[in-house]
């Protein structure tokens, strides 16, 4: 099991303002934020729940774009939300949401590309008679 994962950004504020924005409809928020003072070095924000961040951004190391993070969502409507607020938040599509079948019949997704190319997806697993 994970407890947490980091990727690296470019530009700080925008990943951070980015990340608020795309998360919001997941119930994901910033919980806390180390700075470069702090640590000597670099600079972290992490995104989670319940006081608990679990994924972080942060500066440092040089980008290089590429990495995949799913988000799981509660529903297909939450989906369809994350993918609206992170285009809206600069983000540009890589996937529409919708049925990915060939994952599984309920796998229902939807993917952008963050302000520093990495692939961030919501993706809901339960079955539509499972969420009316």
């Amino acid at each position: 099991m994970l407890d947490h994962i980091g990727v690296a950004v470019a530009d700080m504020e925008r990943s951070k303002a980015f990340y608020a924005a795309a998360l919001k409809p997941l119930g994901l928020g910033l919980v806390m934020e180390v700075t470069a003072a702090q640590t000597g070095s670099d600079a972290h924000a992490g995104f989670g729940e319940g006081g608990k961040p679990f994924f972080w951004i942060g500066t440092g190391a040089r980008p290089k774009g590429g990495t995949h993070v799913a988000f799981a969502a509660r529903d297909r409507a939450e989906v369809d939300a994350f993918h609206q607020a992170a285009i809206e938040a600069g983000g540009r599509d890589n996937g529409a949401p919708g049925l990915r079948p060939h994952y599984h019949p309920d796998y229902y997704g939807a993917f952008v590309l963050d302000p520093d190319g990495n692939n961030v997806e919501a993706v809901c697993h339960r079955p539509v008679r499972d969420i009316r």
